[in-house]
């Protein structure tokens, strides 16, 4: 039972580590929608 436990403990953090490479190596494209807003002139003190 002990080397069923160290195996499961060593093949989680062999998964926990090969997600973090992929998550460090993804390469997230950026958004591309457009956004405009108009803001009005009386939020600005002058």
């Amino acid at each position: 039972m002990r080397g069923l436990t160290k195996f499961l403990l060593i093949l989680l953090l062999l998964i926990a580590a090969a997600g973090g490479v992929f998550l460090a190596t993804w390469d997230i494209p950026a958004p591309v929608s457009k956004v405009e807003r108009v803001i009005p002139d009386d939020r600005f003190p002058r």
